[in-house]
């Protein structure tokens, strides 16, 4: 795996993380609605600099628009607020350790709809990270948890958001943050603005929502993007699995949660998953097409064989065209690596 993916996917990890617990704080105090808007309009205020420097292309906005749009409407909208109205429901290490269903989401959502490969190893996975979930939101006598359940739908809107969002190879993660948070942000807060029968929103609250969008959104969704280019959707998810243990680590610590024995039976389950995920490889003879986009790359890794004058090494990122090659080697499913695998 590329060691600069798996650092920035665990990066992504810690801000996101801690992010969950942290929003349960302003969760009680306002409307699902209108703090999920201002954490996406703390992600987008963040990355508008990176935008300013680096603005899109007509080609690049013409090819890329139909997937940001359903990222945008399932990640950006509906995942959010599902998320803050279940953890108005349920406690904030519960709430974080359940973010594991995102895993298992982009799994299943990757293989089927968007041909990643899938191996023995990452089914084992899934299944380890579905039963520690299912341990958590089940309550003796009731089939189901409300607050967890919500989260799950959360998981299920990010997962679809992260297969399509990794596969998107004309638009920069910062431009596709943007438009996650300028969107999706403006939209949740002007209808929970709206539907919001009595509220009074104090500065502080709001300034904090939107450090925490910044960070734990703006920051957080750029830096995984990056690294799911170099990993694919599913492994990129497997190194974001972190986020769930950071986020319930700061709720023990810094909020005072109670550590319950479904959580104690839950995080080694989900550990194990998460570590059984990350021993998946596979390697076989196959064959690039024809492709032009732009996204970071080097000039070392045996596909970017094309030539700069003056030359330039290092990561660096433009619009570039690959022609038709075969070979066989290690690799995961990413950017180059889409091939379908019906003999493997």
């Amino acid at each position: 795996m590329s060691r600069i993916g798996v650092a920035r996917c665990l990066a992504a990890a810690v801000l996101f993380g801690a992010s969950a617990p942290a929003a349960s704080v302003l969760a009680g105090d306002m409307p699902a609605l209108v703090l999920a808007g201002l954490l996406y309009l703390g992600a987008a205020i963040a990355v508008t600099p990176a935008v300013v420097r680096h603005r899109p292309s007509v080609e690049a906005l013409s090819a890329g628009w139909r997937p940001l749009a359903v990222a945008v409407l399932f990640g950006g909208a509906l995942g959010p607020v599902l998320l803050v109205a279940g953890l108005a429901r349920t406690s904030a290490a519960t709430a974080s350790l359940l973010l594991n269903f995102e895993l298992v989401a982009t799994i299943l959502l990757a293989v089927t709809l968007f041909r990643e490969h899938l191996g023995a190893r990452l089914l084992g996975a899934a299944a380890l990270v579905s039963t520690a979930g299912v341990i958590l939101v089940w309550q003796p006598g009731v089939s189901y948890d409300t607050g967890g359940l919500l989260v799950v739908g959360a998981c299920a809107c990010w997962g679809l958001d992260n297969s399509v969002t990794s596969k998107i190879d004309q638009l920069s993660p910062e431009q596709i943050t943007l438009t996650k948070g300028l969107v999706a942000g403006g939209a949740n807060l002007i209808l929970g603005l709206v539907l919001a029968s009595t509220m009074q929103l104090h500065t502080g609250e709001v300034l904090a929502a939107l450090v925490i969008g910044a960070l734990g959104y703006g920051a957080s969704i750029t830096l995984w993007v990056k690294g799911a280019r170099d990993l694919g959707a599913a492994r990129g998810q497997v190194i974001f699995a972190a986020a769930p243990f950071i986020g319930a680590a700061v709720a023990w610590i810094v909020l005072g949660d109670a550590v319950t024995v479904a959580q104690l039976v839950a995080v080694p389950l989900a550990i194990l998953g998460v570590g059984l995920s990350l021993r998946s490889a596979h390697e076989h003879g196959h064959t690039h097409e024809p492709i032009v986009h732009e996204h970071e790359h080097r000039h070392d890794d045996g596909h970017h064989t094309h030539t700069h004058s003056p030359p330039v090494t290092g990561r660096h990122t433009h619009r570039h065209e690959h022609e038709v090659l075969v070979h066989a080697h290690p690799h995961v499913p990413d950017l180059h690596h889409r091939h379908d695998h019906h003999d493997t």
